[in-house]
């Protein structure tokens, strides 16, 4: 089952609506302008914007064929003291003593540059369930273990 949360899902729908209804005709009639200027074989930019609407088109078709079965989670959970879907979690490398936060969402809204990371990851799986002050283990597909201790957990 796919879950995404509200915020993500406004995101997500909101930027499929400018791909929609700017960026594409943006690039639509810029190829139609590229393709005016004669030879389109060696028209690097009518080239470049074919491509570029090949790639926009395959997100669209990717963030549409996700959002038909996806599950809008809209409630917190009772016990904010436990790690599940939407919680932002702050962890402190056991051996680094550096700190870091995590918030677990669906794979289709997942920004691990802006530390929300994939239900689906290794992290957030080893983080489901768990409490307030455990010692979690995380196994890295390198074989390597990180250890962390969970500070803080809020929805």
């Amino acid at each position: 089952m796919n879950y995404i949360t509200n915020e993500g899902y406004r995101r997500i729908t909101a930027q499929l609506k400018k791909m929609w209804f700017s960026e594409r005709p943006a690039i639509v009639k810029a190829i139609t302008t590229a393709a005016a200027e004669g030879d389109r074989s060696e028209n690097a930019e009518y080239q470049y914007r074919k491509k570029e609407i090949r790639e926009l088109d395959k997100r669209i078709r990717y963030i549409e064929k996700h959002l038909k079965d996806i599950n809008i989670v809209l409630d917190k959970p009772n016990n904010n003291h436990k790690v599940f879907f939407g919680a932002w979690v702050s962890l402190e490398d056991i051996d680094t003593t550096e700190k870091i936060t995590y918030r677990l969402v669906g794979m289709i809204e997942s920004q691990p540059e802006k530390g929300e990371i994939s239900i689906d990851s290794l992290v957030a799986k080893s983080l489901l369930g768990r409490s307030l002050g455990d010692k979690v283990t995380v196994k890295l597909p390198t074989g390597k273990n990180k250890k962390y201790i969970i500070l803080n957990i809020h929805y």
